[in-house]
């Protein structure tokens, strides 16, 4: 999909998933939350297929919900309404799997629930999940606007943590070039990030 042709350039996402029949921004919803979802459910002592199977429970909430959904912003962000439906059904799963006939394997869950409790709602983690995600977006969405040497200067240096110097051998660049090319990323990905989050919080 064209970056000019994501539902998000066009209207908000909200708006947007009010029409059940849009798939294109159901897609861009499950792009940007399903991981989202899936890694707060991880973070918070789930499996991989039980965090996957509830990612798909929360989609399958929001989608039955969306259409009465009276959204008041000044009430709070649509990305706190979904990190509470995610935040009970977690707290559901690992409440049940508490009181049910312990197998091996679920002390580890009973110690997350002791270090969990109620109180630590888990915003952080949520917020966290949320910025890797729309970082991961906004780059994906950014790359192609980059020459390859200019991208990898970027990558090596901001994201793998790799030295200027060190990376200017690799890249074959000047250490200042490589500088630049890292400034020159870091300031479009931040205004893709704003752009993202704007659009999707309208």
């Amino acid at each position: 999909m064209a970056v000019d042709d994501s539902p998000l350039t066009r209207a908000s996402l909200l708006v947007q998933l009010r029409d059940g029949a849009n798939h294109a921004a159901w897609n861009e919803f499950m792009q940007l939350y399903g991981p989202v979802v899936y890694g707060f459910a991880r973070k918070r002592g789930l499996q991989d297929a039980d965090a996957a199977d509830l990612m798909q429970d929360v989609m399958r909430s929001v989608s039955t919900s969306i259409g009465r959904l009276d959204y008041d912003r000044s009430q709070g962000t649509f990305r706190g309404w979904l990190f509470t439906i995610t935040r009970n059904k977690v707290f559901s799963f690992l409440s049940a799997r508490r009181i049910r006939p312990q197998a091996t394997g679920d002390s580890a869950t009973n110690r997350l629930l002791e270090t969990h409790p109620d109180e630590s709602d888990g915003s952080e983690t949520w917020e966290t999940e949320y910025q890797r995600r729309l970082a991961a977006l906004a780059m994906e969405r950014i790359k192609s606007e980059f020459q390859g040497k200019t991208w990898q200067a970027f990558w090596l240096t901001a994201v793998d943590g790799i030295a200027a110097p060190e990376a200017a051998q690799q890249v074959g660049l000047s250490p200042g070039a490589i500088y630049v090319a890292k400034s020159r990323v870091l300031a479009r990905l931040k205004e893709e990030v704003e752009t993202l989050r704007r659009q999707e919080e309208t």
